[in-house]
C-alpha cells in the first residue's frame, strides 16, 4: 500500500475532499483530509467517514492511519 493510493481512495469516496497522505513504511500512514461534508460533525464521525472510503484495507493493508479532519473553513489560516 502507498500514500498516493490512499489519497485517491479518500478523494474518490468523499467527492470534493482534498487529502494529503504520508507514510514511508507501507502500513502506517497519516492524513490530512479537508472536506466540506465534515461541517457539524464530531471528530469521531469525520474519522468514520474517511475509514468508510478505505473499507477492508483498514486493519489489513493499512495497519494504522492517523487522521486530521477539517472543514475548508477550519483549514484556512486565521
Amino acid at each position: 500500500m502507498d500514500a498516493e493510493t490512499i489519497r485517491k481512495l479518500i478523494e474518490q469516496g468523499l467527492p470534493g475532499a482534498r487529502a494529503e497522505v504520508r507514510g514511508d513504511d507501507g502500513v502506517h500512514f497519516e492524513a490530512l483530509v479537508v472536506h466540506a461534508g465534515f461541517a457539524g460533525r464530531l471528530p469521531l464521525a469525520r474519522h468514520r467517514m474517511v475509514y468508510a472510503t478505505l473499507g477492508t484495507l483498514m486493519g489489513n493493508e493499512i495497519h494504522a492511519l492517523a487522521l486530521r479532519t477539517l472543514t475548508p473553513d477550519e483549514h484556512r489560516p486565521g
